[in-house]
């Protein structure tokens, strides 16, 4: 079979579903059971649910950013378990333009897994294709052999970001909408802002109104007009928790810009610490208090 390794359309999935591991990403960041909701009422055939907060995070703490890296071994097992072949291509989906879907695409490249690749338009691609789909939760598959091996990704961490802001060696983007990233109607973060020295790339800027992504020249001209003569591996990429940068990052990578890097604590680590410089930066009153 062919692999994919970037996007793949709906019309390539039925092609590929009986041998692919199709993954359903579902989620919503202001309801965290709408996702398993949506995963039960109807799913690609096949399809496992793969929970942002459950299965592709690690559990928050105080100051780690609300979707923290998973342990790499504790990944790598519940992928296993959840019948995953080595070698084998994994799809994944979501409802919501593919930042869930693409958090699982980074993820399996961290663990060293090349065959992995976002349904390019989502789960409504997939009906407008005519694409079939069931309620029924699969039968659990036979563990698979899946095995991690070395990282095609990279990231940093928090003192890296902060030795940025003294050296200026890489340019930081960041993946959420102008409306946060300048500081206004910031619901999910305590403070507001950016990151000084970063540049906003909403990541929906990377598609069509209909979900899919633009076509390879116009989004290559427009990250390269974004990346202002750096090179790839000289891009940090963040958001609010590491998530929707690794839309950013497939965009990259399908243009053939690869190599950029992931900044997972993101917003939601850096404004953590008061003590860090933020831009544009207001507290958030909190509804409780």
């Amino acid at each position: 079979m062919t692999y994919h390794h970037t996007l793949i359309s709906a019309s390539q999935l039925r092609d590929v579903l009986s041998e692919a591991f199709v993954a359903d990403c579902s989620h919503e960041l202001s309801d965290p059971v709408a996702g398993a909701h949506d995963y039960a009422s109807g799913h690609i055939p096949g399809a496992v649910h793969f929970h942002l907060d459950r299965d592709l995070s690690s559990s928050p703490g105080p100051h780690n950013g609300r979707h923290p890296l998973p342990d790499r071994d504790a990944f790598a097992a519940l992928l296993r378990a959840r019948g995953l072949r080595d070698g084998q291509q994994v799809i994944a989906y979501d409802r919501a333009q593919g930042p869930y879907a693409a958090r699982l695409w980074w993820l399996l490249r961290w663990l060293g897994h090349e065959r992995v690749a976002v349904l390019d338009g989502g789960w409504q691609a997939w009906i407008a294709a005519g694409g079939t789909s069931q309620a029924e939760t699969p039968a659990p598959r036979p563990v698979g052999d899946f095995q991690a091996r070395p990282a095609l990704v990279g990231f940093v961490k928090v003192d890296d970001v902060l030795a940025n802001l003294r050296h200026g060696q890489r340019l930081l983007v960041d993946a959420r909408s102008p409306e946060r990233y300048a500081g206004q109607g910031e619901t999910l973060d305590p403070r507001a802002g950016h990151i000084p020295g970063a540049v906003c790339r909403f990541f929906r800027s990377n598609l069509h109104s209909d979900g899919r992504f633009k076509p390879v020249d116009a989004l290559r001209a427009e990250w390269l007009a974004v990346l202002d003569k750096r090179k790839p591996h000289e891009v940090v990429n963040q958001c609010g928790s590491g998530v929707s940068a690794c839309h950013n990052i497939l965009a990259l990578d399908h243009v053939g810009l690869g190599g950029s890097l992931l900044y997972p604590g993101s917003w939601s680590e850096w404004c953590a610490d008061p003590e860090r410089p933020m831009v544009s930066g207001t507290p958030i009153k909190d509804p409780a208090a």
